[in-house]
């Protein structure tokens, strides 16, 4: 497919996808957003690629979220197709597969909502997150306001969705929301070296390991052990799998292993 608003790269394992719209702050048009959820599909459906990288283009801005100016002009209408997939395609679109958010600037609103969509975070120490929407009227309705709460304190999310401030990339490493802060130059270099280290590993143990955690976390463990039931049938699945011979055979055998993810 011929992306125009994204680009979208495979380096080995790794998908890397870009909103390139720098000059609007790679600001969420119909475009991007239609391409977005067709560029996670693309991924989700090659098995030849086991993580992706989700970016900004330019220096400043990871993501400043909705397209204000097209919306202002009555244009890109919101399709059934859209609606389903969410937000930039991404926030109600479950992906199998591990995704990182490399946060080069600032991820406001909607931006802030696609960076917490995702699975992990490395963000440029220039960068900042920020749910402003009550300063203009309105509301985080991207899953701002579900995700928040649920990666951080309560009460700091709290804080972060009444007032609209922004949380520098200091202040959310500390409290747990960006797994890494880096020099703004080496955000993208960062995020492939923990995409290269995720991919060092079985890519079925690692997909199932994903559905397993956020399938548990809206589930009970003790009073139903809802949770279990869903842990013992992934594990299942994978224990019967190739890699699951193959991994203890490399050990044995002293050598890197050739996983096969099946």
């Amino acid at each position: 497919m011929n992306y125009e608003a994204i680009k979208f790269e495979k380096r080995g394992n790794i998908a890397i996808i870009t909103f390139n719209r720098p000059e609007a702050m790679n600001s969420v048009n119909q475009k991007l957003w239609l391409e977005t959820g067709a560029a996670l599909k693309q991924f989700n459906e090659d098995p030849a690629l086991w993580v992706a990288i989700l970016t900004g283009a330019g220096d400043r801005s990871f993501c400043a979220g909705a397209d204000l100016k097209e919306m202002a002009t009555g244009n890109g209408t919101i399709t059934a197709e859209m609606k389903e997939m969410g937000f930039a395609g991404i926030v109600k679109n479950y992906v199998s597969k591990p995704i990182i958010a490399a946060v080069n600037g600032f991820a406001l609103g909607g931006g802030c909502e696609i960076a917490i969509s995702c699975d992990l975070i490395i963000a440029s120490e220039k960068a900042s997150f920020g749910l402003p929407e009550v300063k203009r009227g309105i509301i985080a309705a991207a899953g701002g306001l579900l995700r928040l709460p649920r990666q951080i304190p309560v009460k700091i999310a709290m804080q972060a969705i009444l007032t609209g401030k922004t949380i520098s990339a200091e202040v959310a490493e500390r409290w747990g929301l960006v797994n890494e802060v880096v020099p703004h130059e080496q955000v993208l270099d960062a995020a492939l070296k923990l995409a290269k280290e995720i991919t060092e590993n079985a890519p079925l143990a690692v997909k199932t390991s994903k559905e397993i955690v956020y399938r548990g976390l809206d589930s009970t463990i003790n009073f139903p052990p809802a949770a279990w039931t869903i842990n013992d049938q992934y594990t299942s699945e994978v224990f019967a799998s190739e890699d699951a011979k193959e991994g203890p055979r490399a050990f044995a055998e002293k050598r890197k292993p050739n996983w096969s993810g099946k």
